[in-house]
């Protein structure tokens, strides 16, 4: 399409400069998905790579081009963890200051990586709700500072270090005496799936390369619609290394030419495969890191008797947050509810709607009740969670004979962040 797109022997140039840097992360083949999808499946462990991110190889191979002079006064970036962990690395590594914004809603887990990644070469410094404020506010200060800015995606040698990951699944394929239908890799700014196909396109041209967005931030997927590049007015920033409002525009440009389709995976789907990886394969992947598994789902029929590899982009989840992705996880299967019912205020009540509104495996995971006096009934907030999500017909029917006005919080989301 135009001259400025990462080519084969771009990505190429950049394994050789990562070679000694970076892991080497091994593409394993996994048979609890492969039974599960009836298909070939392997996993490339960007999980494992030095600071648990691919985000080290474009972050070091873009740094590495850098001039003496254009590293003279340090250089600056915005990540929402894992670029901002990459240029941490590489800065310590090769004696390079840095200045590294991040939004005020990074998990602290990535922000405490920084530092120690970083290990005295960094600043962090925490602007902006969103990585796209963060990011312009470090565009400012790096003008301000005569700060080299090292972008988290739209430029060419990030776009080829990241394209290496492509090389090594290559390798390892032709290794195995493999061919792969599909490789499957997640997109936020872009700067992953724009090397990984650009890569693919002439060295795997029989491999289809598909994108995957969260619900929440699928930025790619409207530009591409809308034939340019389009800002999103409102973003879900659960999977934080993806939630980007704005995609770039050489990102943009690579995703026209080489990427084949782009899945959207709602978060809770996420949310089951984070769990899912863990429980049953050991694996610890942060929200955008499990977008790649998560998209099997709706490429199940496609993928049957096929050899697929998916990117497992990144592993730093924070353990605090697994409450959360549990209680999304049920919310999304539909085993989880929550209601407001009116109770009457007499004794017994409790237990009439235990014995009779509840069904034998269901199992009341909160309940909130104040008694009121000089009122006949008071409001319950209570939990649900169902043993099959079925359940939930019967559930309802029993529940509206109790009370036929009862609220369903499920339904409504401002309610239930304000009373779950």
């Amino acid at each position: 399409m135009t001259d400025d797109l990462v080519s084969k022997e771009d990505v190429l140039k950049a394994y050789k400069v990562l070679r000694t840097v970076v892991n080497q992360t091994p593409m394993q083949h996994d048979a609890y998905l492969s039974q599960k999808y009836h298909a070939n499946i392997f996993l490339k462990r960007e999980d494992l790579q030095i600071v648990r991110s691919f985000k080290l190889r474009g972050a070091y191979y873009a740094i590495s081009q850098l001039s003496e002079a254009e590293t003279e006064n340090g250089v600056s970036c915005a990540s929402a963890g894992n670029h901002a962990q990459g240029v941490a690395y590489t800065c310590h590594r090769l004696g390079i200051q840095a200045t590294i914004f991040m939004p005020t809603t990074t998990p602290a887990q990535k922000i405490d990586q920084v530092r120690y990644f970083g290990n005295g070469n960094v600043e962090i410094k925490l602007v902006g709700d969103t990585f796209d404020e963060s990011n312009a506010a470090a565009h400012v200060y790096s003008v301000e500072n005569n700060l080299t800015f090292i972008e988290p995606f739209n430029d060419r040698n990030v776009i080829a270090g990241q394209g290496t990951i492509a090389v090594e699944i290559h390798q390892d394929l032709v290794a195995e005496g493999e061919t792969a239908d599909m490789v499957f890799a997640a997109i936020g700014g872009g700067g992953l799936i724009s090397g990984v196909s650009s890569y693919i396109k002439e060295a795997m041209p029989e491999t289809k390369v598909i994108g995957v967005e969260s619900l929440g931030a699928p930025s790619m997927k409207v530009s591409l619609e809308a034939g340019e590049v389009t800002t999103l007015t409102d973003i879900d920033k659960f999977c934080d290394g993806t939630a980007v409002a704005t995609v770039g525009s050489l990102t943009f440009k690579h995703c026209q030419k080489n990427v084949d389709d782009i899945i959207i995976v709602p978060e809770g789907q996420v949310c089951g495969t984070i769990i899912d990886l863990y429980t049953k394969q050991a694996i610890v992947a942060e929200p955008s890191g499990a977008l790649s598994v998560s998209a099997l789902e709706q490429y199940k029929d496609e993928i049957k008797g096929k050899t697929v590899v998916c990117i497992v982009s990144g592993g730093n989840n924070d353990i605090n947050r697994m409450a959360e992705i549990d209680e999304r996880s049920l919310l999304y299967q539909g085993m989880k509810h929550y209601f407001i019912v009116n109770f009457p205020q007499r004794a017994g009540a409790l237990r009439e709607f235990v014995n009779d509104i509840l069904g034998p495996d269901d199992d009341i995971t909160k309940f909130e009740y104040t008694k009121k006096v000089n009122r006949s009934e008071g409001p319950v907030l209570i939990g649900v969670l169902l043993k099959n999500s079925y359940d939930i017909e019967g559930l309802l029917s029993r529940l509206e004979k109790f009370d036929p006005h009862y609220i369903a919080v499920n339904e409504n989301s401002k309610l239930y962040a304000f009373l779950v």
